[in-house]
């Protein structure tokens, strides 16, 4: 989730075709396509396991300020709340922020090879474990809370999170879950133009239950086995179903910038950023603020900055602002975080590997792309479709993306290319057995049905 920051001005948003225009704006060449890897964590004192408060001495605060004395960030502030970390300026880097219950995440930076992103991820980790060993902090990568109830988890003083907790739940049984229990990977991914948008949207959002099989990593709630494997994955379908989902028109005639822009105007908002401070709109209508007839408001008119805004609130398996950002894994530790982004620029960013993965997905329907939508968060791998197995469908798509790498031909300094990403996923996949089977094999087994393990055994 995003962190506002004040700025200069936006201009308004005068009409749709502006709206339409500032997506359009993120339209790049392929010489400067980027990868923007982000990765959520569970943040654990190791001595108690239990959450680490945003407050007190070894609190998160505590945390990002040992970040900043030592490693150089500079904090970004909501009042007198630090709320993110950012590099100081005129330096190249991402940004560190905070998930609704304290997970710790970083926003990559636009990195033009997967090389690049494994060496940030790596000096991420390297600096959070530091400072971590010294407060006596951990950090854990699977894709749902395993040990810890809703009134356990912190809560992280962010305005907008706030609104977002009052709302949740009344659009939906799990949107408290969501906020405050879900850790994931995500990576964003640049289009050329709205044809290349649109292909790519539909390539990715038909395979995105696949990668949600590859990385189901949350078979735990509340230290017990809970009958999924990936939690986190079943969790969105019972979120807010305006926002989220496998977006059916996509792949409707005459979709385009427009379409998506007409989606996401029907999309109630939840809040409208001004002078510093959030202002709950939670339920309005975008519509009403283009005409001025926000109640909160009465008679202003939105920003861009407020559009942008409200594009961060959307939730579907694959988002659309001014890049695409796959949304359907759990997650994960660091070889799984390179292996994310390795799955998806294999896929999207070569043309012939492009065209191959249209192939394997066009001919299915919506219902059926909704299905697998469906199973996959119980099954995983094992799930049915059609005369064959998401394990084979995995299988299928790991061997475009890696002809799609191979093209790149991007080398590292071991004259390494970027297939080496896949290893995870290849040896993952070609078994059968997902992290959570792995989990739930632990946990029957040597674990004796005592989650604590996982703490040890799946921390960074």
């Amino acid at each position: 989730m995003s962190t506002r920051q004040d700025g200069a001005e936006s201009p308004l948003a005068r009409s749709r075709d502006d709206l339409v225009a500032w997506i359009a704006a993120g339209e790049k060449p392929k010489k400067a396509w980027r990868i923007g890897t982000e990765h959520e964590k569970f943040v654990f004192y190791t001595e108690t396991l239990r959450p680490v408060p945003y407050e007190g001495e070894r609190g998160i605060r505590a945390l990002m300020e040992h970040m900043m004395a030592r490693y150089d960030w500079v904090p970004i502030l909501e009042g007198t709340n630090i709320i993110a970390l950012k590099r100081p300026d005129g330096q190249p880097g991402g940004t560190i922020s905070l998930e609704p219950g304290g997970q710790f995440e970083l926003s990559g930076a636009p990195l033009r090879t997967l090389h690049e992103t494994a060496d940030e991820t790596e000096e991420h980790l390297q600096q959070v474990l530091d400072v971590g060993e010294d407060l006596g902090i951990g950090f854990l990568g699977v894709g749902f809370s395993p040990k810890w109830t809703l009134d356990e988890t912190p809560h992280m003083p962010k305005a907008r999170y706030e609104v977002m907790t009052r709302y949740m739940p009344t659009v939906g049984k799990r949107g408290l879950d969501m906020m405050y229990r879900t850790a994931t990977i995500q990576v964003n991914l640049d289009f050329a133009s709205e044809a290349d948008m649109v292909k790519k949207l539909r390539v990715s959002l038909a395979l995105q239950p696949i990668a949600t099989a590859m990385f189901a990593s949350s078979p735990f709630t509340e230290g017990r086995i809970n009958g999924l494997k990936s939690l986190r994955s079943e969790v969105w379908r019972e979120t807010d179903p305006r926002r989220t989902g496998m977006l059916p028109f996509v792949f409707e005639d005459g979709m385009g910038y427009e379409r998506y822009v007409d989606y996401a105007l029907d999309v109630p908002m939840y809040f409208v950023y001004r002078g510093g401070r959030y202002i709950d709109v939670a339920g309005a209508s975008f519509r009403d603020f283009m005409a001025g007839r926000l109640a909160a408001l009465p008679g202003e008119h939105p920003t861009l900055d407020d559009w942008s805004d409200h594009l961060t609130t959307l939730f579907p398996e694959v988002r659309l602002k001014r890049f695409l950002e796959m949304r359907g894994a759990d997650g994960g530790r660091w070889p799984r975080i390179c292996a994310l982004s390795a799955f998806w620029v294999g896929l999207l960013y070569d043309e012939t590997a492009l065209d191959a993965a249209w192939d394997l997905v066009k001919s299915w329907t919506a219902a059926e792309r909704q299905e697998l939508r469906e199973i996959v968060p119980r099954e995983a791998l094992s799930a049915r479709f059609r005369d064959t197995s998401v394990q084979e469908l995995a299988l299928a798509a790991l061997r475009i993306s890696r002809l799609g790498l191979r093209n790149r031909r991007e080398i590292n300094c071991k004259s390494q290319d970027e297939t080496i990403y896949l290893a995870p996923l290849a040896h993952l996949v070609g078994s059968g057995r997902t992290v959570a089977d792995e989990l739930i094999e632990r946990y029957e087994g040597r674990w004796r049905r005592n989650i604590d393990h996982i703490f040890e055994e799946f921390a960074f």
